[in-house]
């Protein structure tokens, strides 16, 4: 039996997620899913709290892993960010290195980790890419967060160059879909329009969209990210790291976002731009060019469509969705 056909027994921290129920959606849905020797243990924070090692080693142990896809973080939106950002710093600092020193100490033969567009430099030139992760400063807005998350690439070096281990990471952009984060103060910027627009609707008042709506964004749908996650899982060799994103041509505007989602959602009342909310990053349109050098023909889920299948996600799972 060669090391591909060996049983390759997979743990996902932040398994109940945004990402990770995507993950799970298309696992469940690959026509070749029994051929796969494959098996999935999908982990929350009620499972363990990955800030503390001793749990994280109970973990490892009881389902010792061969493969980890790790998602698990503090995450919020901008304005969590901004009153927050030593936490975030802090916290993700705690897993991240736990994940990755229990993994090591286990015998993982490879982790995925997830980094976030964010951790990129606020003055750069545009598009941003893989090499460009440590060139200068993040935004001011969520330097905690993005510099716990850069510090993952770093590990991920250390621990090939000492150790000669294969860890590596995703870079995905803007991610929505099923089981998002819909909370309107902590979630990111498509979930929380796809809720206000639904309480707008219920109590036939204005839609109130925080910021100019001038700010562009990547979209990518979770379940486009999470095919994309899994070929990185099966197929992909480098611990250098790998934006999974839509192409630069099909950047949106939050205005143009917006009016998606209105649409999606067949809202018909007034929409409103609070212009006294911060709008953060102005952009960070980000290359997919390595990604598509290695998979030239994948097809990403069209916009308008991705966003009615989440807001009648959303609206059809309401009492159970996180908000």
């Amino acid at each position: 039996m060669t090391t591909s056909d060996q049983a390759k027994r997979i743990l996902v921290t932040g398994g109940t997620g945004l990402v990770g129920s995507a993950i799970k959606h298309v696992i469940e849905n690959e026509p070749d899913r029994d051929k796969r020797n494959e098996e999935y243990f999908f982990i929350s924070s009620k499972d363990c709290d990955l800030r503390n090692r001793e749990e994280t080693e109970v973990l490892f142990k009881k389902h010792q892993p061969t493969h980890v896809i790790h998602l698990a973080a503090l995450v919020g939106g901008l304005f969590r960010n901004l009153s927050r950002n030593l936490d975030f710093f802090r916290e993700n600092m705690e897993i991240n290195d736990n994940v990755l020193s229990v993994a090591y100490q286990t015998g993982v033969k490879k982790v995925i980790s997830c980094l976030s567009t964010c951790i990129f430099p606020d003055k750069t030139t545009y598009p941003i890419d893989e090499t460009m992760v440590h060139s200068g400063p993040p935004h001011d807005s969520n330097f905690g967060y993005s510099y716990a998350k850069r510090m993952i690439d770093v590990l991920n070096r250390g621990y090939f160059v000492q150790h000669g281990v294969q860890y590596t990471s995703i870079i995905p952009t803007n991610v929505y879909g099923p089981d998002d984060n819909f909370n309107i103060e902590d979630g990111h910027v498509l979930p929380g329009l796809i809720h206000k627009c639904y309480l707008a609707k219920q109590n036939n008042t204005p839609l109130i969209i925080w910021g100019s709506g001038k700010p562009l964004r990547q979209f990518i749908y979770s379940y486009d990210l999470a095919k994309l996650y899994l070929w990185v899982l099966r197929e992909y060799d480098s611990i250098e790291p790998i934006i999974l994103s839509v192409g630069e041509e099909d950047e949106v505007s939050i205005k143009q976002a917006a009016e998606a989602v209105v649409k999606a959602m067949n809202f018909t009342g007034e929409i409103k731009y609070d212009t006294t909310r911060a709008d953060g990053q102005f952009k960070k349109t980000a290359s997919n060019a390595k990604l598509r050098r290695y998979l030239p023909d994948f097809q990403f889920t069209p916009f308008e469509e991705a966003i009615q299948y989440t807001c009648d996600w959303f609206v059809k799972n309401y009492d159970r969705a996180r908000k």
